[in-house]
């Protein structure tokens, strides 16, 4: 089982227009209303997939009781913490070639007790999972170690960890060894304090990550695909994708293929590369099955070329 624990999470509605104008009437050719946030969207991916899966998140007001009627729709047991505050909506804007503009709420603030018990009910769950996925921002209340107790109170329930944050919430924890961490570029660039210009400046950082406790980093490079740094060496992926539709939870996904794919080795870079891929030609967040994937557009080498200049050089 595949636990994920969202702290932030949202009422996602997509639209996709023609064009973006601003200050115009926008007429969209389609919309669409999912339970959102990271760790949301990897329980979405995973249950997809055919995995099992639980979520835990905080929620409160009437859109967290509508995250959890959807999540419930598609099978997914939510481990729900009540809070006084309302869950974030957010709002996300697709034109036809692909150009995302969001607009995200900042979430409730939580209380002391709040987070303890949004904690406690993630350790609660930990000792039945393989994998726990710790995904996305920290709302307002919560300090910047919170996810470092969370990966040492999982660590200790026997599960092993994968987190997806940024920033100082990504630094803090680092410390707690996660078993793996998924920055994208930006984030990693950031997470170092400097430029990355090529797969091998990526590598570098990556080992830096590692040299401050993650065991492993998963990184996602857009059009670069993905590398993966672990003890087992340097691991670089791509996949082929026709169209973009929506990048929205295409990082998710990705996790999602990763763990579900035992979270280490060139197996699970190949079904992490797989499922961005068919996430991101899909409509708004919605997640791929297996029926979307691809493998044979994937390809996976253990020599990649790391004078290859990065598509988007990453800039903190």
């Amino acid at each position: 089982m595949i636990l994920t624990v969202t702290p932030n999470p949202s009422l996602d509605r997509t639209y996709e227009v023609p064009a973006l104008d601003r200050g115009a009437v926008l007429r969209a050719t389609g919309d669409r209303m999912d339970p959102g946030g990271k760790g949301v969207n990897v329980s979405r991916a995973v249950a997809a997939a055919g995995h099992r899966t639980v979520a835990v998140m905080p929620l409160g007001g009437p859109a967290g009781a509508v995250i959890a009627d959807l999540l419930g729709g598609e099978g997914i047991p939510v481990a729900g913490v009540p809070v006084l505050g309302h869950t974030r909506s957010n709002i996300s804007v697709v034109e036809p070639d692909g150009t995302l503009t969001k607009i995200n709420a900042a979430g409730p603030e939580l209380s002391g007790d709040e987070a303890e018990a949004l904690l406690e009910t993630a350790r609660g769950h930990a000792a039945d999972a393989s994998w726990v996925a710790c995904c996305g921002s920290l709302p307002r209340g919560l300090p910047l170690r919170w996810y470092a107790e969370l990966v040492e109170r999982a660590h200790r329930a026997g599960a092993r960890i994968a987190l997806d944050t940024s920033g100082p919430a990504l630094t803090a924890a680092l410390p707690a060894r996660p078993d793996v961490v998924k920055p994208n570029a930006a984030e990693l660039a950031e997470a170092v304090g400097r430029r990355l210009l090529t797969l091998g400046d990526v590598v570098k950082a990556a080992c830096e990550l590692r040299d401050s406790g993650a065991h492993a980093v998963l990184a996602s490079l857009g059009a670069d695909g993905q590398v993966l740094v672990d003890d087992g060496g340097v691991r670089h992926g791509t996949a082929q994708v026709t169209a973009v539709r929506s990048n929205v939870g295409a990082g998710d996904a990705s996790l999602a293929g990763f763990l579900g794919a035992g979270g280490h080795g060139s197996a699970a870079l190949a079904a992490a590369l797989a499922h961005g891929a068919a996430a991101v030609q899909l409509p708004g967040s919605a997640m791929p099955t297996p029926a979307d994937l691809e493998p044979s557009a994937v390809t996976v080498t253990a020599d990649p070329p790391l004078d290859r200049l990065l598509t988007e050089p990453a800039t903190p």
